[in-house]
């Protein structure tokens, strides 16, 4: 959402009557498209190799391309330079989702449903306080400046808070120590049963797996991916391709300028994702409900489509309530799907698998973002219905 309005120009007034849909010269289907794509890159080709590398290493580069992310945004000239730098904060979120992922292979499984919840979290006040401080009269730019403190306590809370398992591997400033040994895993177990030591992790070796190996594990994974890459694909249509083209007046739109409007879009949409996310302690979907997810979304999609193009809902209110909803589909179909891969698959595969899995939602996504610039486009073709 940040991204969509540093880019994109949007009216800042509430109109009494509105007779044209407002569109941009450049839809969020395109800031989309350069938030996703740099990290489905990461996520299709990182897990071959990303696992010789630290995770503290990881953290510490996740922390650069975030921060970097709000200086280029913030200080950004033109189109091109506004995404460059969403191309950095795709980095960043691609190998840290594939990172945490891999990493929660060591703790208890409830860490997943704690990762989930706390992603959730983050875009709930992410853009809720970017909708407040920009209502508040901030500028974009200065509200970016503002939320750099965000990488800072995200680097802080890796290398000083969490705790690590000893089965991490840790690095020292010695060059020779910055790829882990290929064995790493076994010699830590073999090394403490000699000690005769309990190591205090819920991870077991991890098997050492060859790059046709690792394509073969994705197999087993494709009947939770292809519902999550399905739930992603529908969600994200509605939100980068069609509600920004879900405008309305001063009286069925609760006096919300229209820039207000899509931004507490987004803060109603993540409050939806939040509630789910954090379901998993509570309610854990079976297999067969997780399949209807996707179903319900695409239904939600084709809803949100008819509205775009004819405009026939009669106040703001009934699109924050399925907008929710909508959150609440896609924080379950992540939250399950993870859930259910940490518990189900071979142990010695898990963070491989845990990391691979990422593939879905991010592909989901990318495919969204490359049929809603032509879905915006053809809509915004069309003569405005009137509000």
């Amino acid at each position: 959402m940040i991204k969509k309005e540093q880019i994109v120009r949007v009216p800042t007034v509430a109109p009494t009557h509105l007779d044209s849909r407002h569109c941009q010269s450049i839809s969020t289907g395109a800031v989309l498209l350069a938030d996703n794509l740099p990290a489905l890159v990461v996520q299709t080709t990182f897990p071959f190799f990303m696992h010789r590398f630290p995770f503290g290493f990881r953290a510490f580069l996740v922390f650069l391309l975030q921060a970097s992310s709000y200086f280029v945004v913030a200080y950004s000239k033109n189109i091109a330079m506004s995404l460059a730098g969403v191309c950095m904060a795709s980095l960043g979120q691609g190998i840290g989702e594939i990172t945490f992922l891999a990493m929660a292979a060591h703790y208890i499984p409830e860490t997943i449903a704690s990762w989930s919840s706390g992603t959730g979290g983050a875009g709930l006040i992410g853009s809720f306080s970017y909708a407040f401080i920009t209502q508040a009269g901030l500028s974009p730019s200065n509200t970016l400046l503002v939320q750099l403190f965000i990488p800072v306590v995200f680097a802080g809370a890796y290398f000083f808070l969490l705790t690590i398992p000893p089965t991490v591997y840790s690095p020292t400033i010695h060059p020779s120590t910055w790829i882990i040994p290929k064995n790493y895993d076994k010699d830590v177990f073999e090394a403490a049963e000699a000690r005769g030591d309990v190591l205090n992790t819920k991870k077991v070796p991890q098997r050492e797996l060859g790059p046709l190996e690792r394509i073969k594990l994705i197999g087993p994974l494709l009947y939770l991916m292809v519902p999550l890459a399905t739930v992603y694909t529908a969600e994200y249509m509605i939100n980068q391709g069609l509600t920004e083209l879900i405008i309305f007046n001063c009286s069925q739109g609760l006096s919300l300028p229209l820039s207000s409007q899509y931004r507490w879009y987004q803060v109603l949409y993540q409050l939806g994702v939040f509630i789910s996310r954090s379901s998993v302690k509570f309610f854990e979907m079976p297999l067969w409900l997780i399949w209807c997810l996707p179903i319900l979304q695409c239904v939600n999609m084709i809803f949100f489509f008819f509205e775009a193009v004819y405009w026939f809902t009669p106040t703001i209110i009934i699109i924050f309530v399925l907008i929710v909803f909508e959150g609440l589909l896609g924080g379950s179909a992540y939250v399950n799907t993870y859930n259910k891969i940490h518990k189900k698959v071979n142990p010695d595969v898990r963070e491989y698998s845990l990391s691979a899995a990422s593939m879905g939602n991010s592909l989901g996504t990318n495919i969204a973002a490359f049929l809603s610039i032509p879905l915006y486009n053809w809509v915004c073709t069309m003569k405005a219905p009137g509000r």
